[in-house]
């Protein structure tokens, strides 16, 4: 079984955080660069375990590695669970992570139900045409005004009630420990760790 696999970012963030999950199970995580790769998803999904299963298929197939990727975004109650898997592409291109937060602040003017919920899924594609999935979601509402200064997407307008702060004002350790992408990763660590046994 290989104990080599590609990641399907180009974040290094999201990088040196899936190296240090899957480390106790002695695999070995590459960036696609690292792995000799270069594929460009279009993210045509519905959900976002569809887009994460297009990634990690992409690469997994260019690479002939297991690859993992991941999608995630913000489900916004009052927008009908926008912006969704459009979170990353919400107001259109040119726009920056704080004008994206702007123009969300914008769109719930004059809105009291502020419940939104961060989700993430993680998909892993093998050569021999195995896939793995798991999830992770970590609800709270749209803060009337972006605070802090961690973080970065929707961080700063996504409040957790009862921490009373945003993702933007907790520290790293801190939004790991319930957010969205920590739980999925948590999840799929668990997941690897059986079929890695099989």
């Amino acid at each position: 079984m290989a104990d080599r696999f590609v990641l399907a970012t180009h974040n290094p963030g999201k990088l040196a955080e899936m190296k240090a999950i899957l480390s106790n199970l002695g695999v070995e995580v590459l960036s696609p660069g690292e792995a000799g790769v270069e594929v460009d998803v279009e993210e045509t999904g519905a959900t976002f375990c569809e887009n994460a299963m297009l990634k990690a298929k992409a690469v997994c197939a260019a690479s002939g590695l297991p690859a993992i990727a991941d999608d995630s975004g913000l489900c916004v109650n009052a927008l009908n669970g926008g912006p969704g898997v459009y979170s990353a592409r919400y107001g259109g291109e040119g726009l920056d992570d704080r004008k994206r937060c702007l123009l969300l602040l914008q769109s719930l003017r004059g809105q009291t139900t502020r419940a939104a919920h961060f989700a993430c899924a993680v998909a892993c594609a093998f050569p021999n045409g195995d896939t793995l999935e798991a999830e992770g979601r970590c609800d709270g509402a749209i803060a009337f005004a972006p605070l802090g200064e961690g973080g970065f997407g929707y961080d700063p307008v996504f409040l957790i009630p009862e921490k009373g702060k945003t993702f933007g004002q907790l520290t790293a350790e801190e939004k790991s420990a319930i957010s969205h992408r920590g739980k999925a990763l948590a999840a799929f660590a668990e997941k690897l760790g059986t079929y890695l046994k099989k």
